[in-house]
């Protein structure tokens, strides 16, 4: 909010025609907030899958022209309810403006500890239990095993790999940058990282040797290919993102992941929403992880509502490195 009391909001002006440019938005005054428990925003969760919505090709429905961009939030209440007194930080879904008024029942409490709180729509947030969720309901991660992750320097893709490392598998991952890949190894403990903008197919051949046992997809196209190319016998495939065609504004032609996604379908499709009874057994393991320091994660922080725009194209141009988030406050 700014000194003056305004309350604004990022709103749709037209959808994006390939990749989404600032002026697609606008920033605008934000109507009084209806019904709900009043509260600050803290955090904006900026996410792929948004590109989808406002294609109107994303299993949560459309985002259209006028209507506010809308996605998780971090909040601090600012009246009493049922998550805590006034002051209670939480998670909820709204839209992308400075105050908000979000339903009681869709209000979940920070856990305790949580530092930094925008952790909460991060690795111990949705992007952690699609990791999460993937990992051990798909995967099955089993010592000895190889399994790859594509763009695997975001909150998803890192966090999954290093589940699986952690069950004692291999960890290759595929990311588009020489600091991407540095840090994989380097920080998240992945064994290899192989070059996104080179030859993918050699780049597997090299290492993966006996083939793939798992692979964590989180981009479709060209490289699902290339990792399918190389699958071993009895391995699974958990189909979770979309990123090489979220810009297009036409599905791309041939077997499309999004199908097998949206359907649930045996490669397997992996949509979050269905594993909400992980959550709280995600956010023990995970936030455990990250106070002990084993689970490495990175932030890209945009600081200002009038910067979400540009967060969010930055993101879908694949120029923002790790979960990338807009600070309020």
């Amino acid at each position: 909010m700014t000194e003056s009391g305004e309350n604004r909001r990022v709103v749709v002006v037209r959808r994006p025609q390939g990749l989404p440019v600032s002026d697609d938005f606008a920033l605008q005054p934000a109507p009084v907030p209806g019904p709900g428990v009043a509260a600050d925003v803290l955090y904006i969760s900026i996410d792929p899958y948004l590109r989808g919505r406002l294609s109107g090709r994303h299993v949560t429905g459309p985002i259209a022209p006028g209507a506010a961009m809308d996605s998780e939030l971090v909040v601090r209440t600012r009246e009493d309810s049922a998550v805590g007194p006034a002051g209670t930080l939480a998670r909820g879904f709204g839209p992308w403006q400075e105050r908000v008024a979000v339903p009681e029942q869709a209000l979940t409490r920070l856990p305790d500890g949580l530092e930094p709180e925008s952790l909460a729509i991060g690795v111990v947030g949705m992007p952690g239990l699609t990791a999460y969720a993937g990992v051990h309901r798909i995967l099955h991660p089993a010592a000895g095993e190889t399994v790859v992750v594509s763009a695997a320097a975001g909150p998803v893709g890192a966090t999954a790999g290093q589940l699986c490392k952690a069950a004692g598998a291999r960890a290759v991952g595929i990311a588009g940058s020489a600091q991407k890949r540095a840090w994989l190894v380097e920080e998240a403990g992945f064994d290899a990282c192989i070059d996104r903008r080179g030859s993918v197919r050699a780049g597997l051949d090299a290492t993966c040797p006996n083939g793939v046992d798992m692979y964590f997809d989180n981009v479709g196209g060209s490289v699902l290919q290339a990792v399918m190319e190389r699958l071993a016998p009895n391995a699974r495939v958990a189909l979770c993102g979309l990123m090489d065609q979220y810009n297009d504004d036409e599905p791309p032609p041939g077997p499309n992941p999004a199908l097998v996604i949206r359907a649930r379908a045996t490669l397997r499709g992996l949509v979050v929403y269905d594993h909400e009874d992980l959550r709280a057994d995600m956010e023990r393991d995970l936030g455990a992880r990250v106070r002990r320091g084993t689970l490495a994660f990175r932030e890209e922080v945009f600081e200002g509502i009038e910067r979400a725009p540009l967060a969010f194209c930055r993101l879908m141009a694949g120029e923002t490195f790790g979960k990338t988030v807009v600070r309020l406050r």
